[in-house]
């Protein structure tokens, strides 16, 4: 059988186990350390924009803590968008809450303003104002952000980023991540730098970041034994992951650059393929880290579908995936509102992830391009 191309597999820079054995020789295993420290310091240098970081055991856990942070609780509406993954929407239960979940622009893949405007009102009319809004920069695409901003501003409603997909890409020449009240990052196995498994909360403060620190180790006070007096939770990066992270971010930026030659490599491949659409930015203002590079197929140019690319594919033991779909169609959330029309369900239906891994080989785009060769579309 040939060997299996992923479509985002773990790439190590080489530098990560110098940290990683310096946290043994000083038996810094356990949370904390220098590894940390020094990790939550390499974000908030390339981020730029005078943040705070908190290095956290998932994205998910950082989402969670951003709004918590936010007083979102039982019975409050969150907006989010429903073409993401699931791990956008699901903190917002956690607490009780309820998702609302709005449409995507159909040229820039993100929640749509326009829609995300319906719905605040039509929730205001329904005297239930949103506490907060969670926009995803989706497959490392910046989202409309000066609309998006213009819009919560509108209505005094908090934007948090999520940029789990995002570390790297730019609006308008300004980090994603550093837009919002709260950002997340995720650093799991298959983003564009990782730590095995691992996320981070990025803030505005350094009272907000040592809230959620406070909140991720157990909300522990200020005492000689052990007393709370809010509920905590465990959710601290571990110095070996961090350390991990360490040389991950020294070699940061040419990931990001060998993941956007693999999206020029499909906009090469797909030149000539009218029914097939490599999604790009709309415009400069846009810079992606092309994470995952994804195409449609446009059905009224071929009968063939994005499930029998994948199908063609996955014969030759190349990993593809769907685009996600769309959280307003997921059981789990069937009862929740919902704004827009149908462009996530309609990019769902036609989309496919591409392999995209900064340690994508020659040879593994040469049988990429012998499946796309052979394919009649």
């Amino acid at each position: 059988m040939k060997s299996k191309i992923w479509l985002s597999s773990p790439h190590m820079g080489g530098g990560e186990m110098k940290y990683v054995q310096d946290a043994f020789d000083q038996n810094w295993v356990a949370p904390l350390g220098k590894n940390v420290d020094e990790f939550e310091t390499s974000i908030e240098n390339f981020l730029n924009e005078n943040k705070f970081v908190s290095a956290l055991s998932s994205g998910t856990a950082a989402l969670h803590l951003a709004l918590v942070q936010l007083g979102v609780g039982y019975g409050d509406e969150v907006i989010c968008q429903s073409f993401t993954f699931s791990a956008s929407a699901n903190p917002i239960k956690y607490l009780g809450a309820n998702p609302v979940f709005v449409d995507s622009d159909e040229s820039n893949w993100n929640m749509s303003p326009v829609y995300l405007e319906q719905a605040i009102q039509d929730r205001i009319k329904k005297n239930k104002k949103p506490k907060a809004v969670i926009v995803v920069h989706l497959y490392g695409m910046p989202a409309m952000m000066d609309e998006l901003l213009e819009v919560c501003n509108k209505y005094d409603i908090p934007l948090v980023e999520d940029s789990a997909e995002s570390l790297g890409s730019t609006y308008k020449g300004r980090h994603c991540g550093t837009f919002g009240e709260f950002a997340l990052l995720s650093f799991n196995g298959n983003k564009i730098i990782t730590t095995s498994g691992g996320g981070a909360l990025v803030t505005n403060t350094k009272e907000q970041k040592d809230k959620t620190i406070f909140l991720s180790t157990q909300a522990r006070d200020n005492a000689p034994h052990y007393q709370h007096s809010e509920i905590g939770y465990n959710y601290r990066l571990s110095n070996i992951c961090a350390g991990i992270g360490r040389g991950q971010m020294e070699v940061l930026e040419q990931r990001v650059q060998k993941r956007r030659e693999n999206h020029d490599f499909y906009k090469s491949l797909f030149s000539n393929i009218e029914a097939v659409n490599v999604f790009s930015e709309i415009s400069s203002d846009f810079y992606s880290n092309h994470w995952l590079t994804s195409i449609t197929i446009n059905p009224t140019l071929t009968e063939k579908t994005n499930l029998e690319l994948m199908t063609a594919f996955a014969e030759e033991n190349i990993e593809t995936r769907p685009l996600w779909k769309p959280m307003h169609l997921q059981p789990v959330f069937k009862d929740c509102p919902y704004y827009g029309e149908t462009v996530a369900e309609d990019l769902f239906k036609r989309g496919l992830c591409l392999p995209s891994g900064s340690n994508l080989t020659s040879d593994d785009k040469k049988r990429i391009n012998e499946v796309i060769s052979k394919y009649q579309f």
